[in-house]
């Protein structure tokens, strides 16, 4: 899953990693992307929380953009950089970050808070406001973030932002409303992870509002809610919802999809419109995985019913997860 492996690529550019320390022998970084800085993705990471000071951090930003052309990088993973409570420093990395803007001026992708499960569960992580990074960084298109405690995306006007992604173990709805009430005209793919009421998902119908009426994101093209718990109650919403029309991928993955929602999926015919619908990781029998395959592929939609999940049985209980929590 997502969070219990290091990733390798971002915005299309695999991941290089700027060690910590001059002495990491063992990790050299490629030559070929100290001379063409924009052919990767760059991962900062601190690997030794307990040792972490903010003069240690400036350092750190300090070496890499004197070993790394700053103003050629095009993309940044921000990995775990926390104090010796294990705690993501996201404000004090967000400050860092934005006073280097100016040198880094063709900034066009930014992953915030690339952290493993094995350091952080992924509701445990401590975000904050982000506002600022995107008027910092006028000419970023994709931006990425990991974990909602304490996140604030109240991004208002953007003109270049086209691909954004919130992963969640539970997305407050505050933070959809942030995202539905900012203008971002060329957005075009949007993916929220909804996560478990337990982790704080208390995101409602109303709060997409805006978003699955059309016209809060006239750009958009895909549309994401995955990781989602009781994911057959939102089908019916997105069944009707106007922006299938301007869709060209619904992404439902990660979540708690049953035979009950699927049938709702095969009543909708908006959803018959779409160049693809993404299901994997659910809980459909046998029987209607393949019914949902057939009928959708029959009717020209590239469809993906992998991973199909067991629930799990408990005191004469039956419990369905999504494939992303604790």
């Amino acid at each position: 899953m997502p969070n219990r492996s290091a990733a390798t690529v971002f915005a299309g550019l695999p991941l290089v990693p700027f060690p910590e320390s001059d002495a990491r022998e063992d990790a050299p970084v490629p030559a070929d992307a100290l001379a063409d800085p924009a052919s990767a993705a760059w991962l900062l990471r601190m690997e030794e929380p307990e040792d972490f000071e903010e003069a240690e951090l400036s350092a750190y930003l300090e070496r890499f953009t004197r070993s790394v052309d700053p103003s050629s990088v095009r993309a940044l993973v921000v990995g775990n950089i926390a104090n010796d409570d294990f705690e993501f420093q996201a404000r004090t990395v967000r400050d860092r970050l934005t006073a280097l803007a100016r040198r880094m001026p063709h900034l066009r992708a930014l992953f915030f808070g690339e952290i493993l499960q094995e350091e952080n569960e992924l509701s445990w992580i401590i975000q904050d406001d982000l506002a600022p990074l995107f008027a910092a960084f006028p000419g970023l298109t994709e931006f990425a973030v990991r974990g909602t405690e304490g996140l604030g995306l109240n991004i208002g006007r953007h003109d270049r932002l086209r691909r954004l992604t919130v992963e969640s173990a539970g997305l407050p709805g505050r933070v959809v409303r942030e995202i539905a009430a900012s203008d971002l005209p060329a957005l075009e793919h949007l993916e929220l992870w909804l996560g478990t009421k337990h982790h704080g998902n208390d995101t409602t119908a109303e709060d997409l509002t805006p978003i699955l009426s059309g016209g809060a994101l006239p750009g958009l093209r895909s549309l994401g809610l995955r990781n989602a718990d009781g994911l057959d109650a939102w089908i019916p919403v997105l069944a009707e919802a106007p922006v299938l029309a301007q869709l060209d991928t619904l992404d439902l993955s990660l979540g708690t999809l049953t035979d009950e929602g699927a049938r709702v999926l095969l009543d909708a015919p908006g959803l018959r419109r779409l160049r693809r619908l993404d299901l994997h990781h659910h809980f459909l029998s046998g029987e209607m995985a393949e019914r949902v395959r057939a009928e959708f592929t029959a009717a020209g939609v590239e469809v993906d019913v992998s991973e199909r999940e067991e629930p799990y049985e408990a005191g004469g209980r039956t419990y369905y997860f999504p494939a992303v929590g604790e």
